[in-house]
């Protein structure tokens, strides 16, 4: 690590892209490293989707990435493999085993809804119910996490099915109850969105992951085979899977990759940790196949369906 902090901070920079500050609280994440050791960060199109990313990196030249696991694993081969100090402590489900890209914190979509206006929801069918006023929290033909909300709602018996999902929106969107979130009194998104909202807004915001639908999703970090600081590349992902670096995510209300063992070890932020929305058991995973799958069904049917 001595060596790697020296060869980091001979490079002196470190490219990001894609990483929003008020996104698990990426700002003070990205401050917080910088400071640390004296390296500049350069926040590259912090709004750009996961497959922008790639798609920008030869003119763009991240050092790292931060995508969903879908579009990691389709450009797997343009990763350099690296194994983190905490790697054993990660889940083998969500890593590569190679290295090649590896889960740094989790979500689970949730309805966050204003308990002023409606009453609880305990499932995504209430949203049918008069009076209840639903976003998603974009499009999901672009956005990760509308398309996680989507996916969340078509869930049955544990398995999407995505023509459930569709018709649930199309629905609401005949009702006249679709809007967008500035005027939505339900705002269906992950639970680290909600919960921010939650907790730096006075509106009273509640959190909840429906019962039947615990869906969740992880994003995952990889070092571009052609950073520009591969030294900093590195250092910025041992940081981010370091205790300090995966409580700073749970500060966001992200879900540490870690945070079992950290748990275990002891060195979880319990506090925040009892701060993040109650999860009704272990996250539903989607499989590639099932996102490729339900990725081309909305193509085919959502402009038509819901528009």
């Amino acid at each position: 690590m001595d060596r790697l902090v020296e060869a980091a901070k001979k490079e002196g920079q470190l490219n990001v892209i894609a990483l929003p500050r008020d996104w698990v609280n990426y700002g003070e994440i990205i401050d917080t490293f910088a400071d640390k050791y004296d390296i500049k960060v350069n926040e590259l199109e912090p709004n750009a989707s996961s497959k922008r990313e790639l798609d920008a990196a030869p003119q763009l030249k991240p050092d790292v990435f931060d995508l969903t696991m879908d579009v990691a694993v389709s450009g797997a081969d343009r990763f350099a493999p690296y194994k983190v100090q905490g790697w054993n402590d990660v889940p083998d489900h969500v890593k590569e085993p190679s290295g090649a890209w590896y889960a740094a914190y989790g979500s689970y979509m949730s309805i966050g809804y204003d308990p002023r206006a409606v009453k609880a929801p305990a499932s995504f069918n209430d949203l049918l119910q008069p009076g209840y006023r639903v976003a998603l929290d974009g499009d999901p033909l672009r956005s990760a996490s509308a398309f996680g909300g989507v996916m969340a709602a078509s869930m049955r018996a544990g398995a999407p099915q995505p023509e459930q999902g569709v018709a649930l929106f199309a629905k609401i969107k005949q009702a006249g109850r679709l809007t967008d979130p500035a005027k939505a009194n339900v705002v269906v998104a992950w639970d680290h969105l909600n919960a921010a909202r939650s907790a730096h807004h006075s509106d009273g915001w509640q959190v909840t992951i429906p019962r039947d639908a615990a869906l969740g999703a992880y994003h995952v970090q990889a070092i571009n085979k052609a950073a520009p600081h591969p030294a900093a590349a590195r250092l910025w992902q041992e940081f981010l899977f370091s205790d300090e670096g995966q409580n700073l995510l749970q500060k966001g209300f992200a879900r540490p990759a870690r945070g079992e063992a950290m748990l275990m070890k002891g060195t979880l932020d319990r506090e925040q940790a009892a701060k993040l929305p109650k999860a009704p058991g272990p996250p539903v995973l989607m499989t590639i196949p099932q996102t490729d799958a339900a990725k081309a069904y909305l193509m085919r049917e959502w402009a038509k369906s819901v528009g």
